[in-house]
């Protein structure tokens, strides 16, 4: 089904502004008497056009205003002198003016409407969808980029079914733009390939790190949680340096499984300190993990308050995971009340539990 869409109220009185323009300074002009000199106003109708509108509606409006203009300049009298006919050439001149703009401006939204669709396709391929079932485990993701011109950034995660079990990132790399998506695809390209071939969730994230160090430059890093599900009833993490995990039991409870000591993001391991210690929790059918990018938790309403993520664990009841996820973002965007100012990312993982994988 095709869903039209309704101008909006602003878009209507854009459109509507170039004739309500003229109207007025007919009615003026035509009260006043020619003494006023509004006349050379008329041209405010195509500049109008011009700003908000096509160049045909712009020439239209053009036309009209010249009629206009010619009207009210021989209702008013004013050809027998100089007066009438500068009128016109202005109104002709701003009609032409308001028509160069408006094809510059429809070449410009062209250019940003390629860009966009060029950055989604770039996003799709960069993060794929992820598996609906792997393993055990019905998964969900919603992702919210800071550059909504682009809507593309710097978060990353995945999902891989791996001979040693299901084996999850989620990620968040320093920085923003087109530099941040290079970074975030060799992550990614990289752990791809490792969650496959090794066999000890350590052992991948070391060479997740191989991997970045020799990419990145300036200080800059990655900051990323490494999980690993198998079926033994539990979720072992890797941290490097990112927001605790955020763990919905079956019976409603919540909690952020902290790890025993934070290790340095992805790509600062030269600057020495230990590295991550892998952790298990219990992961029990029926529960909920729920991985995401500092983007959730920063986000701050009108007060400066941060979003309540423990708060709205009650939001992912849904026995959609989808559906549940979805119902947590659109609380996220209502708590942000305006634009995001970083890039927002979360994946869902949910234990399937009973007969329908609803959690219990």
């Amino acid at each position: 089904m095709t869903v039209e869409k309704t101008p909006s109220g602003s878009a209507v009185v854009l459109s509507w502004m170039p004739v309500a323009a003229m109207a007025v300074v007919a009615v003026v002009d035509v009260t006043a008497g020619p003494g006023v000199g509004l006349l050379p106003l008329v041209s405010l109708g195509p500049a109008f056009s011009g700003l908000v509108g096509g160049w045909r509606r712009t020439a239209v409006i053009g036309l009209a205003a010249l009629l206009l203009c010619v009207g009210l300049g021989m209702y008013n009298g004013l050809f027998d002198r100089p007066r009438g006919y500068t009128a016109m050439v202005s109104v002709a001149g701003v009609t032409g003016v308001g028509i160069a703009a408006a094809v510059m401006r429809s070449r410009r939204e062209a250019e940003l409407a390629s860009v966009r669709s060029i950055a989604e396709v770039a996003q799709r391929v960069l993060l794929r969808p992820v598996p609906l079932t792997a393993g055990p485990l019905h998964a969900a993701v919603s992702y919210t980029s800071a550059v909504a011109e682009a809507r593309i950034g710097g978060d990353l995660y995945e999902v891989v079914a791996s001979p040693h079990g299901v084996r999850v990132i989620v990620g968040d790399v320093q920085g923003k733009g087109l530099a941040a998506v290079e970074t975030a695809a060799r992550v990614l390209g990289a752990f791809r390939e490792a969650a496959y071939d090794e066999k000890d969730l350590v052992k991948l994230g070391e060479r997740l790190e191989r991997s970045v160090a020799r990419e990145l430059e300036d200080e800059k890093f990655v900051t990323a949680i490494l999980a690993e599900i198998g079926d033994d009833h539990r979720a072992v993490l890797l941290n490097y340096g990112h927001p605790a995990p955020l763990l919905v039991h079956g019976d409603g409870t919540a909690d952020f499984p902290e790890p025993p000591a934070y290790a340095l993001p992805l790509g600062l391991a030269a600057h020495g300190g230990p590295g991550p210690e892998p952790f298990p929790v219990p992961f029990l059918p029926g529960d909920q993990l729920l991985l995401y990018t500092d983007g959730v938790t920063e986000a701050r309403d009108e007060r400066g308050g941060f979003y309540p993520l423990a708060e709205r664990a009650h939001l992912l009841k849904d026995p959609d995971a989808h559906r549940a996820l979805d119902a947590l973002r659109e609380d996220l965007v209502r708590h942000a009340a305006g634009p995001h100012h970083d890039d927002a990312a979360m994946l869902l993982l949910r234990y399937q539990g009973g007969d329908d994988g609803a959690p219990a």
